[in-house]
């Protein structure tokens, strides 16, 4: 029965309200041990009515078994006719690996959560679902990351997820959270009349005041009260007896033998595996009366291989006598209020007995526990109860727990192979296998998204690898991709420029594009073209000689480009990208990048694609399809904050920057590239610093403040290595052309001419000349370039800048027929991508030239979220709800329900419908002629 917490109750109601609606949610239960966060998640789970209940309790024990906890939730349904069957395929096999159905796996967190999702979304067909999560601080890793996941991405499903914590511990991106604190002082008084009758008021006050009103304290400690102290003839025990004191008497009071069967289900929760190993270690201390609790005080590296030997010559009838002999001592535990067997399972009624039980135990009774339970049990358990009794180093139990963590990390299991492989090297009596495993373990944290652990483990990896070259190498390249990801982007060109193979080069080179360091990206490329020809090595060479003026840099990278279509991998499209980019050719880099993004989608390689996103949503942002672009951003920022890369959550905060700019939305630009800058300048990440700085730019250049804009775009042109980037220069020069003319600079749009002139001497397609004919338009005042620059465009946006500009100029010059087609178009093409600031620039133009037509009807994709415009995007490449659902770790019937939402705003009723729709906004500009 619960006393009081009417608010915290009504909070609860509501989040299983709004699920049972459809507008699912999760809520955290934070409190101390004893305060009252099962009673609450029971009261609230029996409050669902209809609603499916899938619980789970974290158990310390098994916090380090990879997937344990989810095992627990899900398996109630997992073999359910069907469900399992609903899921995208990608998602199926991630989850059936991680319960232990199927073998192997993808090995990718992202797609093993957002199966769990799915899962959570099938269950809660039809009335919904509410998922209890109790002692959350003790699921294990894998589990919990999986279980964030989904939590964040509840808000159009029927779920409601109710999670109780414990203190402080991290439940990462769910915000509303109910502190669960002692009880009002009425609840309190009620609690204890209805255990003890009416009390006097001074031992009611006395007994709140020094339990903090905690129920469980309250409960406790009044039972042990003698009459005389409840009814106020006594004064209260001083210190009452609480905190790790609760159930220690209890604990004490027990047989030994119910001691160690309570030490036995401590360590492990099988119910069939707790009764044997009871029986056995009761019955060994029956055989050795000499020693102290029944075994000496140490235990061997061996223990376990005994242990197991004599478990495989145990017959039939001594196996049942043992768990007989371990069922008598768990009765003693049921009876006396301090544990329960549920189903399978061995429960303690409270967290703290497991406490106190633990306490009670001399460390060789653990380690001996653990001993014969290893011989119980197998694979991850196995590994674990080795660990747990080892006494100093050991090579079997550290490749067992090597072993376990090859598993997790199959699964996609990353923390749980993390902390296996860093308790491995303790383990691990050779310096420089230890090593190799701690840069293994600082490998599976960084994957897991957790940063600082990995950086911790590698920095104890590099200690402990002494003068062993290779191990060396491979932790200085992990250390500057870290750098790279998530911290100073020139302190990993520093790390990384020290290594000599290509790996180690190209790495380097990437960094130092991120930095905008033109020098240490020629060397680089000097360095690389000593190694053998390939792809990769013509194009790190080929960008390093081609901005070193060396004239064989542009046929390496033609000769590059050239296999781009042997590509199967995200990395090498991004390389690919990045070497049509330096010749040039800004429209085929777009076109690699998004190749780039499709092959990690189809892959399933979702850890590469927070990055990859970064250069899709760029070239999207470029064609001028600035809804898709965000909308891609968007999606690239929240797998890159779940991932932990910092820089990557920079560059989709940049580029988000510039789409606000271009929408004339002032705010929203200056936060955004705020924020970006404020991780872009310390890292010393140029390139993001660059694009945001050109947000600001380009805002003053829309919002037609020339001045301001040409000023912003010299502070660009002037900002050094880590502040500022030499392809945002390069890429922006247009743009910086348009601002210098229109605030009456022509030397200044001269000379940013020649600067592009230089820039663009080895481009070759149309849209890159296109471009540079349109500055000379600018900067030369000359028509025939606008003519020029119109004939070549094949990007629809850019063309409208340019047709806008030609028809400014015809209409200043009188010829107001001659502009109103390119105003026309212009307009248009504005309002479609969502451009307001030139829109109206367009069509207050056109009405100067005499046309005061229509507006054009603004895209209809515009009415579209982010998330409907990516579903709608990926309807148009054919995919079904399924494969929409694998690709961005959603629910099929979530995809359905976008779906159904997405039909009526656009008026259609079908996906071909759909598809038409996105193929139409994405159609070429159409030629001069045609105008």
């Amino acid at each position: 029965m619960l006393y009081g917490r009417s608010a915290e109750i009504s909070v609860l109601d509501e989040v299983i309200a709004r699920a049972r609606d459809g507008a699912g949610g999760a809520v955290v239960l934070r409190g101390e041990a004893g305060a009252g966060k099962t009673a609450l998640l029971d009261a609230a789970a029996a409050r669902g009515g209809a609603m499916r209940v899938l619980r789970l309790t974290g158990v310390e024990s098994e916090s380090d078994l990879a997937f344990a906890a989810l095992h627990q939730l899900l398996w109630p349904v997992a073999g359910s006719p069907g469900t399992l069957d609903a899921l995208p395929e990608p998602q199926r096999l991630a989850v059936r690996a991680a319960l232990g159905l199927a073998a192997g796996g993808a090995g990718d967190r992202f797609l093993l959560a957002a199966g769990v999702l799915s899962l959570l979304v099938e269950a809660a067909a039809p009335d919904g679902l509410v998922c209890v999560v109790d002692d959350f601080q003790w699921v294990d890793r894998a589990s919990a990351d999986a279980l964030l996941f989904a939590a964040r991405r509840l808000a159009t499903e029927r779920v409601a997820m109710l999670l109780a914590v414990r203190g402080d511990a991290a439940v990462k991106g769910v915000p509303l959270t109910v502190e669960v604190r002692g009880l009002a002082e009425s609840a309190a008084d009620e609690l204890l009349a209805s255990r003890h009758g009416a009390l006097p008021v001074q031992v009611r006050r006395e007994l709140v005041t020094l339990t903090g009103a905690n129920p469980l304290a309250l409960r406790e400690i009044a039972a042990r009260l003698t009459p005389a102290q409840l009814a106020g003839r006594e004064p209260l025990p001083d210190p009452l007896p609480g905190g790790a004191r609760l159930f220690g008497d209890r604990v004490a009071a027990l047989s030994a033998a119910a001691r160690l069967a309570a030490l036995v289900a401590a360590v492990e929760g099988d119910l069939d595996v707790v009764l044997r190993a009871a029986g056995r270690l009761l019955a060994e201390r029956a055989d050795r009366p000499g020693t102290h609790d029944g075994h000496p005080a140490s235990t061997e590296a061996g223990a376990e291989r005994a242990a197991s030997a004599s478990t495989e010559a145990k017959s039939e009838a001594e196996a049942k006598s043992e768990a007989e002999a371990g069922r008598a001592a768990l009765a003693e535990l049921e009876e006396g209020g301090l544990a329960e067997v549920s189903g399978t399972g061995v429960r303690f009624r409270h967290p703290l007995i497991r406490s106190a039980v633990h306490e009670a135990a001399a460390p060789a009774e653990v380690r001996r526990v653990h001993a014969v339970l290893a011989g119980l049990t197998a694979d991850d358990r196995r590994a674990w109860h080795l660990a747990g009794a080892a006494l100093g180093q050991d090579e079997e139990v550290a490749a067992a727990l090597v072993a376990a963590a090859g598993r997790a990390r199959d699964r996609g299991g990353y923390g749980a192979a993390a902390t296996a492989l860093a308790r491995a090297a303790e383990l691990t009596p050779e310096p420089r296998e230890r090593a190799v495993r701690l840069k293994d373990a600082a490998v599976a944290a960084w994957l897991g998204g957790r940063p600082g652990q990995a950086e911790s483990l590698l920095a104890e990896a590099r200690e402990r690898a002494g003068g062993d070259v290779a191990v060396t190498m491979e932790i200085a390249q992990l250390r500057g991709r870290f750098e790279l990801n998530s911290g100073n982007a020139a302190e990993a060109v520093r790390i990384l420029a020290a290594g000599d193979s290509l790996d180690m080069l190209a790495d380097a080179s990437e960094a130092a594009a991120y930095v905008g360091d033109t020098a240490m990206i020629v060397e680089l490329g000097r360095r690389a073209a000593a190694h053998p020809e390939g792809f990769l090595r013509d194009t790190v060479a080929g960008i390093g000689l081609t901005l070193g003026g060396d004239a064989a840099g542009p046929g390496l990278l033609r000769r590059a480009l050239a296999r781009a279509g042997e590509l199967e991998d995200p990395a090498g499209h991004l390389w690919a990208a990045a070497a049509a980019s330096q010749l040039g050719e800004t429209d085929l880099a777009a076109e690699l990048s998004d190749r780039a993004g499709q092959v990690a989608r189809v892959s399933g390689m979702a850890g590469q694609l927070p990055v990859v996103l970064e250069f899709v949503a760029t070239a999207e942002r470029l064609a001028g399809r600035l809804a898709r672009s965000e909308a891609l951003s968007e999606e690239g920022l929240e797998l890159a904050r779940e991932a932990g890369y910092e820089n990557t959550v920079a560059a989709h905060l940049a580029n988000l920057a510039v789409v606000a700019a271009l929408r004339g939305e002032e705010e929203d630009c200056e936060r955004q590239a705020r924020a970006a800058l404020a991780i872009a300048v310390p890292h010393r990440v140029g390139l993001r610093a660059g694009v945001a700085a050109y947000a600001r730019a380009m805002l003053d250049l829309c919002l037609g403040r020339h001045a301001a804009a040409r000023d912003r775009f010299a502070a660009i042109a002037a900002a050094g290595p880590g502040t500022g980037h030499p392809a945002v220069v390069w890429r922006t020069t247009p743009d910086r052309v348009e601002a210098a003319v229109g605030a009456g600079d022509e030397a200044g749009a001269r000379a940013a001419l020649e600067a592009y002139e230089r820039g663009s001497r080895h481009a070759t397609t149309p849209e890159s000349r296109a471009l540079l004919a349109r500055c000379r338009g600018l900067a030369e005042s000359r028509e025939d370039a606008f003519d020029e620059a119109l004939r070549l465009h094949t990007n629809p946006f850019e063309a409208a800048r340019t047709a806008l500009l030609l028809g400014e100029r015809l209409r200043r010059g009188q010829r107001p027929g001659e502009a109103r087609a390119h105003l026309r178009m212009a307009w248009e093409t504005f309002e479609r991508a969502g451009a307001r600031p030139w829109a109206r620039r367009a069509q207050e133009e056109l009405r100067a030239a005499g046309e005061s037509g229509q507006a054009p009807a603004a895209a209809v994709l515009d009415a579209l979220t982010p998330q409907e415009l990516r579903i709608a995007g990926l309807v148009a490449d054919g995919l079904s709800s399924k494969q929409i659902a694998a690709q961005l770790f959603l629910s099929p019937r979530t995809v359905e329900y976008h779906l159904y939402k997405i039909y009526p705003k656009l008026g259609i009723g079908s996906r071909t419908d759909l598809a038409r729709l996105v193929v139409l906004q994405k159609a070429p500009v159409a030629g001069p002629g045609k105008l």
